[in-house]
């Protein structure tokens, strides 16, 4: 398993408008082979700035790196230069882990 994470620093005013980009984009990553969920986390807020995360998990990094050269990718960043960078501060900052370990619940959902 492979996590990919894209980390920004949005201004508590970008807040709603960064949230609605979000919310209101097609990523079409269920259209991918090896993708398997996709999380868009608000972090906490401190001195007037949240912290938010793209968290994009797949069945391996080659999935991941297949997804970033895939014409689906460029149809969903086609307009990342578009206004977006007004809604954050500086570039988001990626990290992508190898899971060493995965723990499920057994409960049922």
């Amino acid at each position: 398993m492979y996590l990919a994470m894209n980390r920004f620093t949005v201004p508590a005013e970008n807040a709603a408008a960064f949230e609605a980009m979000w919310l209101g984009r097609d990523s079409r990553l269920n259209e991918l082979d090896g993708f398997v969920e996709f999380h868009m986390l608000k972090g906490p807020e401190e001195d007037g700035r949240i912290l938010y995360a793209s968290h994009t998990v797949w069945e391996s990094e080659e999935h991941f790196r297949a997804w970033t050269r895939s014409q689906q990718f460029r149809d969903a960043h086609a307009r990342a230069g578009q206004g977006s960078q007004k809604l954050h501060e500086g570039a988001p900052r990626f990290e992508g882990f190898t899971a060493i370990q995965h723990l499920a619940s057994t409960k049922a959902a």
